[in-house]
């Protein structure tokens, strides 16, 4: 499974500043939408340019236009962007095109996106890389929240997937157990006292799984409309990285 930053911020100022601290530790670094309003595909020229090492996500919410704002992202040197998966089958068509004559991918964003499981695999019949069952800020922000729910639906999907809302160490070992490519990491790092330190947790926490093979199967989510406590990865990723240094 590889690790996904995703940096909502809005400034190229701010995001360098948090790629020189977290690049080491990610595989995928996604440029998020409010940093491309506010800066353009100057931000993927920039950042693509400084980590070329690194896979660029440039998280385009595309809904329209599906061909022209892919071309856009992968003419600034973006290797996958993102459609909304509510889009229409064309833009989603359209935006496909544009990555297989780049050698490119495109992610589907399930926000919002009402029958997401059976959507998700309408999406990869059209060609996607892969689904990412995502909930936005606003929706975290519910007491009702679980990112559990989120990963059980993308578990369910059967479609490849990454789950992005909310994860972190207590969920991230869930994350890897539901079977998801990708796992999208954003306040628990960039929020962080020290965000290189909380990148260089959830890469050992990551790898270190990997390592032993202590993951158990995630449970069956919750619906969204019931409160949730703490999940069986809670503690998990802190044990495992503990026995890595030890080891």
């Amino acid at each position: 499974m590889q690790l996904q930053f995703a940096m909502d911020v809005s400034t190229l100022d701010e995001a360098l500043a948090l790629c020189r601290q977290v690049a080491e530790h990610v595989d995928i670094i996604e440029i998020g939408s409010p940093l491309i309003k506010n800066e353009g595909v100057t931000a993927i020229r920039a950042i693509t340019a400084s980590y070329p090492d690194k896979t660029i996500f440039a998280d385009m919410r595309t809904v329209d236009a599906g061909a022209l704002e892919a071309d856009m992202a992968f003419g600034a040197g973006a290797d996958l962007v993102s459609v909304m998966g509510g889009a229409d089958d064309d833009t989603v068509r359209g935006a496909v095109a544009a990555a297989r004559r780049r050698g490119k991918g495109v992610v589907a964003d399930m926000t919002d996106v009402r029958g997401c499981v059976l959507r998700a695999r309408e999406l990869a019949g059209l060609g996607v890389e892969f689904c990412e069952f995502h909930a936005g800020g606003d929706e975290q922000a519910l007491c009702r929240y679980s990112v559990r729910a989120v990963i059980e639906a993308g578990r369910q999907s059967e479609a490849p997937f990454s789950v992005a809302g909310g994860v972190d160490l207590d969920s991230i070992l869930d994350v890897r157990a539901s079977g998801a490519v990708v796992a999208v990491v954003g306040a628990a790092i960039r929020r962080a006292p020290d965000p290189r330190a909380a990148a260089g947790a959830f890469r050992v926490a990551i790898d270190t799984a990997s390592v032993f093979g202590d993951v158990t199967p995630v449970r069956q989510g919750r619906p969204h409309g019931i409160p949730c406590g703490p999940g069986p990865g809670q503690g998990r990723a802190r044990r495992l990285a503990d026995r890595a240094r030890n080891a």
